[in-house]
């Protein structure tokens, strides 16, 4: 810094001030240009290990996920958390733990060494989790997923108003005769299984349509039981008119079926995903109708509540939007 104060033919706390932007300083804008030509003409650094000592603040937060290297979503979880984090300057320190236990114990006590000044806890579906005891040592915050015992503060997606609005999209369009594929049984509790259901018999509720049962399936949320539930649908006597799957995988075997029986998209039989599996939704013809997780804007929130030292454990919903494409056709009902 004494470099910089001399090469720039300014005084040391000047310097200071440039370089830490301090607030209210009456440094003026000839003298900080000059201070900033002499950082980059000396290739001057802020010793950011020296800082944070002085602030007490370490600048990093932790991303604990248990599959951010391999889910396809993981990007815009990890790259919404990353910009937020960056704009709040601090650096995001990502480890993959793969689910392993033991990596995760050793991963949380090495960001604890590190001294971060916070923690993103991340799961890559959406679940009730159990917390491992050391993040009770710093600011956490769940995303993807909520706190088993509800002790901290979480953001996940709002998925009963996503499978409600998926739902009314279909009963919009004219459909009365809708079926659901489910991607699990109800007994898994998981909340994308029970809320998107829930908003499925709701919507059709609300609409004055009968839940007919015998048309809600539950598969395992991959295209194979997607394929083998919608050829049973689809081949009754009385077929339904529209199939809201509970993820683009399920629907994407649904639009295989479909073709099998000869069966148009869009036309003879209208499909609703969930996900917007950006792999697969745009990429089926036609394009399938489907609700977006809004990963990238929970990354987002998850950085923004643990900064802001926000620690009510209250579970943060963020909603789901449609992103309508070519998959869903107006039936037409005659008098």
């Amino acid at each position: 810094m004494k470099d910089v104060a001399r090469e720039a033919g300014v005084s040391q706390a000047a310097v200071s001030l440039v370089l830490n932007d301090a607030a209210g300083s009456r440094v003026s804008a000839e003298t900080r240009q000059r201070v900033l030509e002499a950082v980059d003409r000396l290739g001057y650094r802020v010793n950011s290990a020296a800082k944070s000592l002085r602030e007490g603040q370490s600048r990093l937060i932790g991303f604990i996920g248990d599959t951010v290297a391999s889910e396809p979503f993981a990007g815009d979880l990890v790259e919404g958390a990353q910009d937020q984090a960056w704009v709040d300057g601090h650096l995001m320190l990502i480890i993959n733990t793969g689910g392993d236990p033991v990596l995760e114990e050793r991963a949380i006590d090495s960001l604890l060494s590190r001294q971060v000044d916070g923690i993103v806890y991340a799961s890559m579906y959406n679940r009730r989790l159990k917390i491992p005891p050391l993040l009770r040592e710093v600011p956490t915050v769940v995303v993807n997923g909520t706190a088993e015992d509800g002790s901290l503060p979480a953001v996940a997606p709002d998925e009963y108003t996503g499978g409600l609005e998926a739902t009314r999209h279909l009963v919009e369009h004219g459909h009365q005769r809708i079926a659901f594929i489910n991607i699990a049984q109800p007994e898994t509790m998981l909340p994308a299984v029970v809320e998107r259901e829930r908003g499925f018999v709701d919507a059709l509720d609300e609409a004055g349509l009968r839940v007919d049962r015998t048309l809600v399936k539950y598969g395992d949320g991959d295209a194979v039981a997607g394929h083998r539930l919608a050829t049973q649908l689809l081949s009754r006597k009385r077929r339904p008119s529209a199939i809201f799957c509970g993820n683009d995988r399920t629907a994407w075997g649904a639009y295989l079926a479909a073709g099998e029986l000869g069966l148009a998209v869009g036309t003879d039989v209208s499909i609703v995903g969930f996900d917007n599996m950006p792999v697969i939704a745009p990429h089926l013809r036609p394009g399938l109708t489907s609700m977006e997780l809004p990963f990238a804007e929970m990354g987002r929130r998850g950085v923004a509540r643990l900064l802001s030292g926000d620690t009510d454990p209250v579970v943060e919903l963020l909603h789901c939007p449609l992103v309508t494409r070519g998959s869903v056709g107006r039936l037409e009902t005659t008098s």
